[in-house]
């Protein structure tokens, strides 16, 4: 259980780190992707480019 819960904390790190890299490739502005503000601070939901990045990465390991 502590194994997963690493993996995906580090995911969420990665991720957060290649956010500003993700935009300029567009990837942070598909439809379906949220974003709002609330009590003045932007929360970004990448809903849409978080389902495109797990599909990419399943065609990769299946290839592999």
């Amino acid at each position: 259980m502590l194994k997963w819960i690493l993996v995906i904390v580090a995911g969420v790190v990665l991720l957060g780190l290649l956010a500003p890299t993700l935009n300029k490739l567009g990837l942070g502005r598909l439809p379906g992707d949220l974003q709002f503000r609330f009590r003045g601070r932007l929360i970004y939901l990448p809903i849409t480019t978080t389902i495109l990045i797990s599909l990419l990465f399943t065609l990769i390991l299946r290839i592999l």
